[in-house]
């Protein structure tokens, strides 16, 4: 478990829960959102979680673990997933079923393209199916410098 003291902005984060599990999720609440990025890098992440974690408090509903899911759709963009513990009025609210691997990286972000393949293959030698690949950035750069570890977890989900 993770004994650091939290910055107050992202939790710390603790590698064990989320390291080689296997997750099924039937109809898991999120608010989802979409970034405008460049070449992968997120231009409006700040203002867009700004506007969404106001709604998510103004709701009180934020989930139990704070868990935000990246689809890196392409170099332009990408959608945000953020868990929460009901409907939150005047946001894009989604769900998602499925079957999920998990498996915990850290690193530079720069690395996420052989962490995709790390965890295709991992997938593969489980003998499944990678359907949809998701991003968990467990903390934002600030925070990962204060707690000294960069941990981003990736959800395969499986056929």
């Amino acid at each position: 478990m993770n004994d650091q003291t939290p910055t107050g902005c992202c939790e710390p984060f603790n590698p064990e829960l989320w390291q080689d599990k296997e997750i099924v999720w039937k109809d898991k609440l999120f608010v989802k959102d979409h970034v405008t990025s460049f070449l992968h890098i997120p231009l409006n992440f700040r203002n867009k979680m700004i506007i969404n974690i106001e709604l998510i408090g103004r709701a009180n509903a934020k989930a139990e673990h704070q868990l935000m899911l990246t689809d890196e759709k392409s170099l332009w963009g990408a959608d945000i997933y953020i868990d929460v513990s009901k409907d939150v009025f005047g946001a894009n609210m989604v769900t998602i079923s499925g079957t999920f691997l998990t498996k915990v990286f850290e690193g530079p972000y720069r690395n996420a393209g052989i962490w995709a393949k790390e965890m295709k293959k991992y997938v593969s030698n489980k003998g499944k199916r990678l359907e949809k690949l998701y991003y968990y950035y467990t903390t934002c750069p600030k925070c990962a410098k204060v707690y000294g570890k960069n941990y981003v977890v990736l959800f395969a989900q499986i056929n």
